[in-house]
């Protein structure tokens, strides 16, 4: 049994969870866990649960509910863990490492000794996973006595101190990279506290970030007077002046680095993320040219970022090459070594410079959600990224210049090292590294760290005649060598001989290359007839790699014989793995593996063979969603013929989400490679199958390249359903992304190829989506009707539109009419079962409270939706949910738990992609910065909701915006206010919401002054 007390309560058993009954009843058990295996008195739970007049029925209530637990957890544990009565209270009998706060104080504690007996090393690794862990308050959700309440401030002061003793770990380890985005984010929640403040000032000073040390200083300076009338401490004021000089001397020097760490100790920091591949252990040769290469970045990085290129043959080192160089210069440039493949060569289309972007903003630690939809605004947030980092970027395999221009640094001092098989004399004004083969002399040493020195010197004449034949390149040498490894009894001339005369694959080729097939071949010719077909195989893949049930599948081979005979394969160095289970192929060897399967495989093979793995990709992935999707609706829509292969799904697990972000770049691949080579039915029912997962992590460029594949698939089969489908689940990714005339477009297609096919469910279905389009645009009379529509004719199920309706109705003002509707969906929702819309349903019905000033009931609503998505995992409308909380306590008085819960909502929003949400919270956010008397931040926020809602055409949050604005030049501008409300009542007006009388009014109140 898992006790989860850190953020929403939650017990976990084998069987699933526990349900613990009453707000009330919870409260008794979280008494009793907190306090497990020690006595809490009857007196002190009456106390904790009615503070103020307990009611005459509050001890047989107590009672009852340590009763109704006791026979829960018996029920749920075999009596293992229960409720245990006793003179005067009750007490919790479990083991108290069941309780999370329990393990989690005690590894605290025990980091904090080995801190103090000088073990940093031991207690920064305890703490990495404490903190990790302990990322939510006590018991999140429910609504504390002053028992409670004294205790979960207690263990948010503990936390507080394990996250500053953590940050002064690193900090003393040379580490401040690492210590910043968690100090960023404990600072932000504790803008009064002193030494959060102070570390993050070191942090910052120590990676060279003085402007941002500087403001840190000035909103702590500001915070302290404004809300607590005194000055900052003497540390803090120390930072400061630290600050100031460095950057007087930085000025001084022409803008170079000047180490400003107040304390003395060298500022080296910690290494950032290291996504670069495997280094190449026995790298060999081209000593001058690495030196060179070293001093020549080391020199360049001082006066900006450095771009160098490598160009050369394939197979002659240039990755090799370019991943050793990025190793060297770690040390120097801590701030990451990034690696991105580019796929210049490869099978396939090579990788655009968006999805690009996606990959190396995820390598720096950005979400999914917070990475922008259009090209130019992610270079932009690329470069800025680059700017405040010293990283070195590794961007291997590149097609041309085009293909790497927007991923190029413009400020900083970031190192990027691009390769490619052609040269790139349009990236940089420094003439581009050719890589030649390896000299002889360099070749004979890649040879003896293969071989060993004694079979080289035993045949010296051989050996050069090996690297001869081999043509100098890497590549091939290393093939060879290492077949000549595993054959003791060969002689470097018995190599030479048998790599001679063989026939080239790859005509494609210079014919000083030849080579390299003869040295794939003798790896490739002994293997057996079984072993022979599976590495043909891999050759008709176009996705970056596969796990043992793929291969499988694309084999028609048992899991036990293509482990047997994949592992034979990785020992002869033909394929790589590059996981547990995992395994790819280099550009060149799938190559090969292609055009061997060309002369051995007739085409009807060849075809079933893809057939047999996309049907497989195809059902995995259905499987691993399933606990996201609904059946009847997957099942409505792809129509699944059984599984070839129902063996091999016995490997995925439903709801194993790390497969699917593994293999998200190949399920891209999978479905462009069906699309292609006609594999129609296979193309649009991957892409559909992998919606979910694309949806949940904000990957909308992955929905739109693979409906986009499934569309053209679906529309060359003369498939009107399949094609309907497509349209309609692109438009999700453009409403995700605020593109609403695309989305609209792409929605009436679906209404009207549904009406077309008679299909009266789907119709209503994409009509109700529809109208969510024209909610965000401010449709609202139009939305309003769909919904009523949709609800009357029960088609489809109208559950989900009930939603729909209640937040048109909100919107127009009507809340009686929204409250019986969200109270209609919660009804069905408890009916069902259905936790996800039960807690849509408190969110929608505490907003509701909320916009009708309701603020007690709003409150409880609220709370009630969050600590039920915490406990079901469930994160939809969390950001909106935050973000209606923070407006309910402004409207109580609350304002500090006001603006940590706007902070919270922001981060939410771009976290999850919602932009109109993240417009909406800053408008909220900049309605409480008014109330608290910060005018100017407040204009700010209001500025930044309305660029957010214009640029995504948002209606309702640009007239709010616009009224805010308005307000705050009421007093300084009064012309540019009634400009502001003139306009905010046009957009209101037109979309027929209550605020357009307010704004009405206001105009109407100015204008006789005018006159």
């Amino acid at each position: 049994m898992d006790i989860r007390v850190l953020g929403g309560l939650v017990v976990r058993t084998e069987d699933g969870y526990l349900h613990l009954g009453t707000p009330k009843q919870q409260l008794v058990f979280a008494m009793l866990a907190l306090e497990v295996g020690r006595l809490v008195t009857l007196d002190g739970l009456v106390d904790e649960l009615w503070p103020e007049e307990p009611p005459r029925s509050a001890v047989p209530n107590v009672r009852t509910y340590a009763a109704n637990l006791r026979r829960s957890l018996e029920a749920a544990t075999a009596g293992r863990v229960t409720v245990a009565r006793e003179h005067g209270g009750y007490r919790l009998e479990a083991e108290p490492s069941q309780v999370d706060l329990v393990r989690l104080t005690a590894g605290w504690h025990q980091a904090r000794e080995l801190a103090e007996a000088g073990d940093r090393l031991g207690a920064a690794s305890l703490l990495t996973d404490v903190i990790g862990a302990w990322s939510e308050p006590l018991l999140a959700g429910l609504r504390p006595g002053p028992t409670l309440a004294a205790r979960r401030e207690a263990v948010d002061r503990e936390r507080q101190a394990a996250v500053e003793l953590f940050a002064e770990l690193r900090l003393g380890s040379g580490g401040a990279d690492l210590a910043l985005p968690l100090l960023r984010a404990h600072a932000s929640r504790h803008p009064l506290r002193e030494p959060a403040q102070v570390l993050l000032m070191r942090a910052l000073i120590r990676t060279d970030d003085l402007s941002e040390a500087l403001a840190v200083y000035q909103a702590t300076r500001d915070a302290l007077a404004e809300q607590l009338g005194v000055p900052p401490g003497p540390e803090l004021e120390r930072l400061h002046r630290a600050a100031l000089d460095a950057r007087r001397a930085r000025r001084r020097s022409g803008g170079g680095r000047v180490e400003a760490v107040p304390n003395g100790r060298s500022a080296d920091a910690g290494r950032g993320p290291n996504w670069l591949p495997r280094v190449v252990t026995d790298f060999v040769g081209r000593r001058e040219l690495v030196e060179r290469m070293l001093d020549d970045i080391t020199t360049g990085h001082e006066t900006g970022p450095v771009v160098r290129v490598i160009d050369g043959m394939a197979g002659c080192g240039k990755t090799t090459l370019a991943v050793h160089l990025a190793n060297r210069l770690a040390d120097r440039f801590p701030g990451g070594q990034l690696f991105i493949d580019l796929g210049g060569h490869a099978e396939g289309a090579p990788v655009p410079p968006a999805s690009a972007l996606v990959t190396l903003l995820r390598q720096v630690g950005l979400p999914a959600g917070r990475i922008p939809g259009e090209l130019p605004d992610r270079i932009e947030m690329w470069r800025r990224e680059l700017a405040h980092r010293r990283a070195v970027v590794v961007l291997d395999n590149a097609a041309d210049s085009a293909q790497v221009e927007p991923l190029l640094p413009v400020t900083g001092r970031a190192v990027v090292l691009v390769t490619s098989r052609r040269r790139l004399l349009a990236l940089t004004e420094r003439p581009s590294v050719s890589l030649p083969v390896l000299s002889e002399p360099d070749a004979l040493a890649l040879l003896t760290t293969l071989v060993g020195k004694q079979r080289v010197q035993a045949d010296p004449g051989g050996a050069a005649e090996m690297v001869r034949i081999c043509g100098g390149l890497p590549l091939a040498i290393r093939l060879a060598g290492t077949r000549l490894a595993h054959r003791p009894a060969w002689s470097m001339s018995d190599m030479a001989r048998r790599l001679a005369g063989k026939p080239a694959f790859l005509p494609r080729l210079r014919a000083e290359a030849r080579t390299v097939v003869e040295a794939f071949a003798e790896s490739y010719e002994p293997l057996g007839d079984s072993a022979k077909r599976v590495f043909r195989s891999f050759g008709l893949v176009a996705g970056g790699h596969l796990d043992t049930a793929m291969v499988g599948a694309l084999t028609d081979l048992s899991l036990d014989e293509t482990a047997d005979l994949v592992d034979e394969l990785v020992d002869r160095h033909l394929v790589e793995e590059i996981a547990d289970g995992r395994y790819r192929l280099h550009d060149l060897m799938r190559q090969y593996a292609f055009e061997l399967s060309l002369q051995a495989d007739p085409e009807p093979v060849r075809r079933a063979a893809a057939e047999g793995l996309l049907d497989h990709v195809l059902h995995s992935v259905v499987v691993v969603s399933a606990p996201m999707e609904e059946k009847r609706l997957v099942d409505l829509q792809l129509r699944l013929k059984a599984p070839l292969r129902p063996d091999l799904l016995a490997a995925r697990l439903p709801g194993d989400l790390e497969w699917l972000e593994e293999h998200r770049l190949n399920l891209n691949s999978l479905v462009r490679q069906a699309a292609r080579e006609g594999h129609e039915a296979l193309a649009w029912r991957l892409a559909r199958a992998a919606w979910r997962f694309f949806y949940m992590r904000s990957y909308f460029d992955d929905i739109s390249a693979t409906h986009g594949e499934g569309l053209v698939a679906a529309s060359r089969a003369g498939d009107r359903h399949a094609v309907a489908l497509m349209h309609n689940y692109l438009a999700s990714a453009c409403v995700r992304t605020g593109a609403y005339q695309e989305a609209s477009a792409h929605l009436h297609e679906v209404v009207s190829i549904r009406a077309e096919l008679g299909d009266v469910e789907g119709t209503q279905r994409a009509r109700v989506n529809l109208g969510v389009v024209y909610w965000l645009t401010g449709r609202i009379r139009e939305a309003l009707d769909i919904n009523r529509a949709a609800v009357r004719a029960s088609v489809p199920d109208s559950l989900p539109v009930l939603p729909n309706l209640g937040l048109t109705l909100r919107f127009l003002g009507r809340y009686d009419e929204a409250m019986a509707v969200h109270r209609l969906q919660l009804f069905v929702a408890r009916v069902r079962g259905d936790q996800f819309h039960l807690s849509n349903a408190l969110g929608h019905l505490g907003g509701v409270r909320y916009r009708a000033g309701q603020s007690a009931q709003a409150e409880r609503l609220l709370r009630a939706s969050l600590a039920l998505q915490d406990r079901t995992g469930n994160g939809f409308a969390r950001a909106e949910t935050l973000s209606h909380l923070a407006g309910t306590y402004r409207q109580l008085g609350r304002l500090g738990d006001a603006l940590r819960h706007h902070h919270a909502a922001i981060e939410t929003a771009a976290n999850s992609g919602e932009r109109h949400v993240q417009a909406e919270a800053r408008n909220e956010l900049a309605v409480t910065l008014r109330a608290v008397g910060r005018q100017e931040e407040s204009a700010a926020m209001f500025r930044q909701a309305l660029d957010i809602a214009t640029r995504i055409a948002h209606p309702y949050e640009q007239g709010r915006a616009l009224s805010g604005l308005a307000e705050h030049l009421a007093d300084t501008d009064p012309e540019e206010a009634r400009r502001y409300r003139q306009r905010a009542l046009v957009v209101f007006e037109r979309m027929g919401v209550p605020e357009q009388h307010e704004i009405r009014q206001l105009l109407a109140e100015v204008l006789p002054h005018r006159a």
